[in-house]
């Protein structure tokens, strides 16, 4: 049997987008809320279109759904990891937080907004643990919250079942996550043992795809390879320019300095390179 990657456009939304139970249960697992608050009923909502950007255009895939308490839940697959993306998030979860009531109607008719990033690349390199909570809370009295968006990153390159201890099915779906894809052919016995991580491996059947659906899919993945060597030659170009920029003035302070000592412009143009106009104009 041939499965293909469950991170890919088209994988994550026929599993998560078009099967409440298992979007339902992946929340449940992966979230920061107790037994008594899970979530027992789902309703999918519009997908945001995504802003254009040239170089993450097509790095991003979505599922947003709610629950009859009203609650929200934005679920992304983050392929390419950018400082920005953050922000990103967080605009999302707050327009979505804004949304729920008209002009004149009551605050405490908010409910709060769960937005859960599943993240291909590691960006926390400092930190050991994989799963980052986000929420607004007192600097000085942590106890103290003010409810509303809840942000989590999980950065799924960290993951290692062999090494964390969290609820079995979080790590059921975070297995399901990272070790399912193209060079599977058999599926680990504890993945099909559950009913609901068994359900969502049968839909990455290679078979369930038509051939228009397939080609679709290593587009995907192209587009992504494409976006992410962009991505990282504009960082190299970012990098390289501010290091440019740093040198050029750092030698103009040099010759300011020299300048105010009464060296010659020609030994400080020896010295720093800058033309005898430039250094005129100091």
């Amino acid at each position: 049997m041939r499965y293909l990657d469950p991170k890919a456009d088209l994988t994550f939304k026929r599993v998560f987008g078009e099967h409440p139970d298992l979007v339902m249960s992946l929340l449940n697992a992966l979230l920061p809320i107790s037994e008594e608050e899970e979530i027992t009923d789902i309703e999918y909502l519009p997908a945001e279109m995504v802003p254009d950007n040239p170089l993450r255009k097509n790095s991003i895939v979505d599922v947003r759904c709610k629950d009859k308490k009203g609650r929200q839940f934005i679920v992304e697959m983050q392929m390419i990891w950018s400082p920005e993306f953050k922000q990103h998030v967080l605009f999302n979860a707050s327009k979505a937080y804004v949304r729920q009531i008209s002009v004149g109607e009551e605050y405490e008719l908010l409910q709060p907004v769960y937005s859960l990033n599943l993240v291909n690349e590691i960006f926390e390199p400092e930190l050991e643990g994989y799963y980052h909570h986000y929420r607004m809370i007192h600097v000085e009295n942590t106890d103290k919250v003010i409810n509303g968006l809840e942000l989590i990153f999980v950065e799924l390159p960290k993951f290692n079942p062999h090494t964390y201890s969290e609820k079995k099915m979080q790590v059921l779906w975070l297995r399901y996550l990272t070790e399912i894809n193209e060079r599977t052919r058999e599926v680990p016995p504890e993945l099909l043992a559950n009913p609901e991580v068994k359900k969502a491996v049968t839909a990455l059947e290679e078979s369930a795809f038509t051939e228009a659906q397939l080609l679709g899919y290593e587009k995907f993945w192209d587009i992504i390879s494409v976006e992410k060597t962009l991505y990282n030659s504009a960082e190299r170009k970012g990098m390289a320019a501010g290091l440019a920029k740093g040198k050029a003035e750092e030698q103009h302070l040099i010759a300011a300095n020299m300048k105010k000592q009464g060296i010659s412009v020609v030994i400080i143009s020896q010295c720093t390179g800058l033309t005898i106009e430039e250094i005129d104009l100091l």
